[in-house]
């Protein structure tokens, strides 16, 4: 049951009528109607010459992304603008550009929409759907790589199957949104809205069309961000109870080409894809329980509680890995000194506790390694991998010329460092150009000696890809574009992405400590990692005076300023006793100034941006066992330093 690929909606005060754009030949062509009275849903058929519904206004639509309950009321979501990026076997992919929210209510006002908590909702929920690259696609499954989707084809989920139903429910985004759809569909079968239930893909695409040697083919790259624990950098860490784990992707490259008897394509549209390869490798952090508590130093507080649940989640986590790719390499590039070094063991337990025959841990650290810049060691990890079993030869391939011949990846390398973005870029480019050799060499555009670094048009155009895909990676997660990048575009480090990766770092500091607190609450919102009728935005309770501070930060500053720079400072005259050449008045508010910030340094938790709806109270407050790289930040907090010292020794007392 194909999707209808786009729609006229008429908006009434009664009803919203979806109808269908195009009619198809054999097909009945059904309206689907939101009743805003009933809030209900029901199909209706297009009888052709019939009436137009009654409506105020009508506009086209491309997509239906689902329907989102908020504060007061449900809204519709909407794709009112798409943009074409790709053909992929035959299909068109689209990047959504532009949506609209209808409030499903009929009696939805002014007043009821400009409630406090409504309008925050509904500035998340838009800040989410623009700031994220969404794709989709009404006949290829975004959500599947290549090879689930053969395996499904050759099973019971093959043709005339839903689309919905074949995705990848990790990488389903809307999934949530659909929901109402969804249950409708199941509950009531002769009113299946399939057709109308589009997933929708976050992450990162792109195809182009490649050349060496008087050989063209499509070179592309898709990364599919997980829905389950979505989040930002310092925000959303470790593993839950479910066994998924914050900032996952799976990440394929994939070559689709013809036989050379074919008269060579001039355009991406030209490639049938006669014969498919494709390369999956995945990234995720660290699948124990830990976290890192901001507190506006550049380094936040790291946190790995003793938590009972580590092992049956860890387990969780693997076990599912290894059921979707088989056996799974694991390649752990966290430091294994200094502050990253009790991860790094947290990790190493989890996997020696585990034990399975099919899950391969391998250490490399990355920056002992790979000192002063030399990137190009990472060849020693690979060959490493090699040694350990790990082969170029294990990709997906399909050949549908003549006999078909069919060949399966079996295993996948799951790469991590702390946040899964600069170093497991380096990483995951390096294996991907290595299977991409092999697999180039198998359908004999490269020679059995021959690689792709022979090759400087391509090879320019395979890094520029990959480096494209880190920063849209590290942007939906860090809020910047990724580090090193000039070594994934270049082959090599220079000054300019140096002072480059200086400057995102400086940015990252500044949004995950100050702004990435409403982006982790639309991504809570959107994937329904928080439910709005069963909870309530935090309420600020921090004592009058943290929360005047900043204010008295900015005041002083302000009167310094003015004391020092107004001319012969004559607003402040009456108020001025020189010392020297400045003013006792610029002395007292800079003084005021730095107990302010004092004051600020010591509290920093209390400023930092926090999300609002799912605030990690037990996380920011913890003090039960486990590891602690300190507890700065947090004076007149629970786990104040000092008043936990006063608390073990009343302790002792009373033994």
């Amino acid at each position: 049951m194909s999707l209808w690929t786009g729609f006229t909606l008429y908006v009434s005060q009664d009803t919203y009528t979806f109808v269908p754009n195009k009619s198809e030949p054999g097909r009945q062509a059904n309206k689907l109607v939101i009743d805003r009275h009933e809030n209900a849903l029901r199909l209706e058929p297009v009888v052709l010459g019939s009436e137009v519904p009654k409506h105020e206004k009508q506009f086209i639509v491309h997509g239906i992304l689902g329907i989102i309950s908020l504060h007061t009321s449900e809204f519709l979501v909407v794709i009112t603008n798409r943009k074409r990026v790709a053909h992929i076997l035959n299909s068109t992919i689209y990047l959504a550009t532009d949506f609209r929210m209808l409030p499903v209510r009929s009696d939805a006002n002014p007043a009821m929409l400009s409630h406090p908590i409504e309008k925050r909702l509904l500035s998340l929920v838009k800040e989410s759907l623009y700031s994220g690259p969404l794709y989709f696609s009404y006949e290829f499954d975004l959500t599947s790589n290549l090879q689930r989707q053969v395996q499904q084809s050759a099973s019971s989920m093959g043709a005339g199957v839903p689309l919905w139903k074949r995705a990848d429910e990790r990488f389903f985004w809307n999934a949530h949104l659909q929901g109402r759809f969804v249950k409708h569909s199941e509950r009531y079968p002769n009113e299946d809205l399939s057709p109308f239930i589009m997933p929708v893909m976050f992450g990162f695409l792109e195809v182009k069309l490649a050349r060496i040697e008087n050989r063209s083919f499509v070179l592309g790259l898709i990364a599919r961000r997980s829905r389950h624990r979505a989040g930002t950098r310092y925000f959303s860490r470790g593993v839950d109870d479910s066994g998924n784990v914050s900032n996952f992707n799976e990440t394929e490259q994939f070559v689709l080409l013809d036989p050379p008897s074919l008269q060579p394509p001039q355009e991406i549209e030209d490639i049938e894809g006669l014969i498919r390869m494709s390369f999956v490798q995945t990234r995720g952090s660290v699948p124990v329980y830990w976290a890192e508590i901001n507190n506006l130093r550049y380094k936040p507080d790291l946190l790995i509680p003793d938590d009972p649940r580590t092992l049956t989640s860890f387990e969780k986590h693997m076990s599912k890995q290894v059921s979707i790719y088989g056996k799974n390499y694991l390649v752990n590039l966290v430091n294994q000194k200094g502050y990253e070094k009790p991860v790094k063991e947290a990790y190493e337990g989890a996997v020696k506790f585990l034990d399975h025959p099919l899950v391969n841990y391998t250490y490399f650290d990355f920056h002992h390694e790979c000192k002063g810049m030399k990137f190009d060691r990472v060849s020693r990890l690979v060959e490493h991998l090699e040694n350990e079993g790990l082969t170029s030869h294990d990709f997906f391939s399909l050949d549908t010329v003549a006999a078909p011949r069919l060949q399966l990846q079996k295993s996948v390398v799951r790469t991590n460092c702390m946040d899964c973005l600069d170093r497991t870029n380096v990483v995951q480019t390096t294996l991907a150009r290595w299977v991409l050799n092999d697999q180039l060499r198998s359908v004999g555009i490269l020679q059995p000696n021959d690689c792709v670094e022979n090759h400087p048009k391509f090879i320019s155009l395979f890094r520029n890809i990959w480096s494209d895909h880190a920063d849209v990676i590290s942007k939906a997660y860090s809020g910047t574009g990724a580090l090193k990048t000039d070594y994934t575009r270049t082959g090599k480090r220079s000054m300019e992405g140096i002072l480059q990766d200086g400057i995102n770092s400086l940015t990252r500091y500044t949004k995950n400590n100050f702004f990435d607190g409403q982006r982790q609450d639309a991504y809570d919102l959107i994937t329904g990692a928080w439910d709005p009728q069963s909870d309530m935005p935090f309420v600020d309770t921090r004592p009058w005076g943290v929360r005047l501070m900043p204010w008295l930060l900015y005041l002083s500053i302000f009167f310094v300023l003015a004391s020092v720079l107004l001319p012969g400072g004559e607003p402040l005259r009456p108020y001025r006793i020189d010392t020297g050449s400045v003013p006792t008045f610029a002395i007292l508010w800079g003084l005021v100034a730095l107990y302010a910030i004092y004051f600020i340094w010591q509290h920093g938790v209390e400023y930092v941006g926090w999300p609002q709806l799912n605030r990690p109270e037990h996380l920011i407050h913890y003090t039960g066992p486990g590891y602690y790289s300190s507890l700065r930040g947090r004076a007149g907090t629970p786990c104040d330093p000092k008043l936990l010292k006063k608390q073990q020794v009343a302790a002792k007392k009373l033994q």
